[in-house]
């Protein structure tokens, strides 16, 4: 995600620290560099120019000198960074007293209808009731694909295959999505925003009164995000953005620069192919990630987009209670599994160098927990529910390590991971502290540590 401006930024914050005099030559190979990995990313020229002209201004600079230089270069640099990229962070408030309706706009191949599967299963693991409606009639295939979605992932789903008016597809269901507190909907696209593209938008529009009206743009169309994003803004006045397929590419910047100087907020990022990976857009945890400074607030939604609210609360209880078995422990196993890869993780948790870690072994951890899910089915529901029986007794240790195509030292290692989970979530939570998988926020950020510190080790 952002990987070269990310690299490239810390280079230039490195340079500007480690500079012994920030001399006339010093500058202008920073100002050079970062250029550069500034148009990489795909940021706009003019305001890539703007932003090296006003460093430039302050470099030179008499009146600040030696440490605080540097130190207002570094902070001004990663405030800008901030600002271009929408500084506060936005949200979408659900309303709470009546049904909130989100309207979905974009282009072909922008991923709308994904986008509307993963926002209604974001708010339905919050508690939400949330149904999915389908508008797209041009297309023949967008209202299986928003059916299958929803069926994938437990939604509601509204459509008329044989309907050829959006509107009309809108008034025959609109009594019956009346009574979920947030309705998704999915519209028509086009290769461009043509005039019977934006009628058939203005009319849905003014029948419907969406809450939200959210543009989703793929980030790897680059600049030309800032023409699309300033045409639905003046055609429509969008609330606001929602960018995919940003784990495809590190040229995202002109998705996210586009955004910003037609003031549309970016609400949401797609991080991959997922039900689960989108994560509400915050500017100042994303740039902190492509810093390399990790972003343990988003990593904490990951978790919590990873388990349903329901076995969440049936595994704190079981916690509570103190009866954390092993299926348990692989309902943990499938909700990391579900977060995404490892490699992912570690980009989230403050202080990893990935370039420390062994080569492979990000691999051999994923690999093993998969090995420990199938070993956990291969056991008989009175191992799964009192495990300590297993070690003491050699015949259910290769009954199960051959059931399940593993070593009695798998097995092992899988039971002393089992204990010393057991022992680390002891301790009563309060409702508020529940996230995904019954772990209270403080918990999630010790576990995370210590799991990045395993890794450099």
């Amino acid at each position: 995600m952002l990987e070269k401006l990310g690299e490239a930024l810390r280079k230039t914050t490195n340079k500007i620290a480690n500079a012994i005099f920030l001399d006339k030559k010093v500058v202008e190979e920073i100002i050079k560099e970062l250029q550069r990995s500034l148009i990489s990313a795909d940021v706009n020229v003019f305001l890539v120019k703007e932003i090296t002209e006003k460093l430039k201004v302050k470099a030179y600079d008499e009146r600040v000198k030696g440490v605080e230089k540097k130190e207002e270069l570094i902070k001004y640099l990663n405030d800008t960074i901030l600002e271009i990229i929408g500084g506060e962070k936005k949200e979408i408030v659900l309303n709470e007293k009546k049904q909130t309706i989100i309207l979905l706009l974009g282009l072909y191949g922008a991923g709308k209808t994904t986008t509307a599967s993963k926002l209604g299963l974001y708010y339905a693991k919050r508690g939400k009731k949330v149904a999915l409606l389908g508008l797209d009639v041009h297309r023949p295939a967008a209202s299986d694909q928003l059916e299958q979605l929803a069926k994938q992932n437990n939604l509601a789903c509204f459509i008329d295959k044989k309907g050829k008016n959006a509107l009309k597809v809108w008034k025959k269901y609109k009594d019956e999505i009346g009574k979920y507190d947030l309705l998704v909907i999915d519209t028509a696209g086009r290769h461009s925003l043509d005039k019977e593209l934006v009628t058939e938008i203005k009319e849905l529009n003014e029948k419907i009164k969406p809450d939200y009206k959210i543009l989703v743009l793929q980030a790897d169309i680059g600049q030309a995000a800032k023409k699309q994003a300033s045409e639905f803004q003046e055609a429509l006045k969008i609330n606001g953005v929602i960018i995919t397929r940003m784990d495809s590419t590190a040229k995202a910047g002109g998705a996210l620069t586009a955004c910003h100087e037609t003031k549309a907020p970016v609400f949401f990022i797609g991080t991959g192919e997922k039900a689960n990976e989108i994560e509400s857009f915050n500017p100042k945890s994303f740039v902190s990630r492509i810093l390399g400074m990790g972003d343990l607030e988003g990593l904490l939604e990951k978790v919590q987009n990873a388990m349903s609210r329901e076995t969440g609360e049936k595994l704190k209880k079981n916690l509570e209670d103190g009866n954390f078995n092993l299926r348990d422990f692989q309902e943990q196993i499938k909700s990391m599994g579900s977060i995404g890869s490892f490699d992912k993780i570690l980009d989230m948790i403050p202080g990893i160098n990935k370039e420390k870690i062994p080569e492979g072994m990000l691999g051999n951890q994923e690999n093993k927990m998969k090995k420990w899910s199938h070993i956990i089915d291969s056991m008989t529901p009175e191992e799964v529910n009192n495990p300590e029986i297993i070690e003491k007794q050699t015949t259910r240790l290769g009954r199960i390590a051959k059931g399940s195509g593993t070593t009695t030292s798998e097995i092992r290692q899988l039971l002393k991971q089992y204990n010393l989970l057991k022992e680390f979530t002891k301790g009563g939570m309060s409702e508020s502290d529940l996230g995904a998988g019954g772990f209270s926020q403080k918990q999630m950020m010790k576990l995370a540590k210590k799991f990045g510190k395993k890794m450099r080790r």
